[in-house]
């Protein structure tokens, strides 16, 4: 064979040893596993407006990617790395770079958040509640849940959604849009007080603000969800005897600095929220009721009682009269103090 041959032959064979190497490179960045130590998963948040770079530099400080330029690359060539969607991922040790990009690029596997909301919670905690876990502005949300304007853009004639954010357990998505949750949560709320509950507030002469103002107030004051009819028909029962509600929740919704024991000067203030101080319902809800608290609002259970109040174990003492009503706050004053001396005792201890 003479030389320029065997010169060709060599050339052919160190080429086609690069192509291989090259392509095996190629697979390499695309394909090969980037796996994280210690095995197992790992969780990443893309929020609105982060920028390509913080994706990176976040998979980078979570050891989610074996090499930022290896990354990067396979970004670039596979292009959109300014449409990676938002969301909480949950990431398995061993994913190749094309898989992850591809994921984030496409939402897929973006991960349902559960949010469960308790009832009687107020807007500002609901926004509070939804911020911790979906990563969305609380302050947004609060603005938005006390915006008459909004509240009729979803149906609701109010002068805002407290009462109409129906409490339960909600799937969204990381940093869902604010008016979407709230969306989400009027239209739970609507189907659920459907017509037959409707035709129940006429037959106490309400509207359904009224109803709910009144379920927020069994809200409330229920602890056992055996006593929310029970408190509902002593509320019913001084309405039509036409007395004042007396509704701590009711003053608890204006207090700057609540929930507190209340004291006898925030008894007599000047707020139309005040049922001590001014007959009938308040002008609105002071909570979201639980479906529980609104059936028992517009289906009471009748009893003769007017008054009630704490025993301490997270019941209530039921009286039909003032006497027995006062014989029964004696009594529990009295033990809060014994649970409170016995409490700085043990501590002293």
């Amino acid at each position: 064979m003479t030389v320029p041959g065997k010169l060709l032959r060599r050339a052919l064979a160190v080429l086609m040893v690069a192509l291989l190497a090259c392509t095996a490179s190629i697979v390499w960045v695309l394909f090969g596993p980037n796996t994280f130590t210690g095995g197992g998963e790992r969780v990443l948040y893309l929020s609105r407006g982060q920028s390509f770079a913080s994706v990176v530099d976040s998979l980078e400080s979570k050891g989610i990617i074996r090499s930022r330029l290896q990354f990067m690359a396979v970004a670039r060539a596979m292009g959109g790395a300014d449409r990676v969607q938002v969301g909480k991922y949950l990431l398995q040790s061993g994913i190749s770079n094309m898989d992850l990009f591809s994921m984030l690029r496409s939402g897929r596997g973006n991960q349902v958040i559960h949010v469960p909301v308790p009832e009687g919670s107020r807007i500002r905690a609901q926004a509070r509640i939804f911020s911790r876990s979906l990563g969305i502005d609380s302050s947004k949300y609060a603005r938005l849940a006390f915006d008459p304007l909004f509240a009729r853009s979803q149906g609701i004639d109010a002068g805002g959604l407290e009462g109409y954010l129906l409490p339960g357990t909600y799937d969204f998505y990381w940093e869902q849009d604010e008016r979407e949750i709230m969306r989400r949560q009027v239209e739970a709320f609507q189907r659920f007080f459907n017509d037959t509950l409707r035709a129940k507030c006429r037959e106490f002469g309400w509207d359904v603000h009224q109803a709910v103002t009144f379920a927020s107030i069994v809200e409330g004051e229920a602890v056992l969800d055996e006593e929310r009819p029970i408190i509902s028909g002593v509320y019913h029962n001084r309405i039509r005897k036409g007395m004042r509600l007396e509704a701590d929740p009711t003053i608890q919704y204006v207090l700057e600095n609540g929930p507190r024991r209340l004291t006898y000067a925030d008894l007599k203030s000047n707020t139309p929220y005040n049922t001590y101080r001014f007959q009938g319902l308040p002008p609105g809800p002071v909570n979201n009721p639980g479906k529980a608290s609104i059936i028992a609002a517009l289906y009471p259970r009748g009893n003769g009682y007017l008054f009630f109040v704490a025993n301490g174990r997270g019941g209530h003492w039921f009286t039909r009269t003032y006497d027995e009503h006062l014989h029964y706050v004696r009594l529990f004053r009295r033990e809060r103090r014994l649970r409170a001396a016995a409490g700085s005792a043990s501590r002293r201890e």
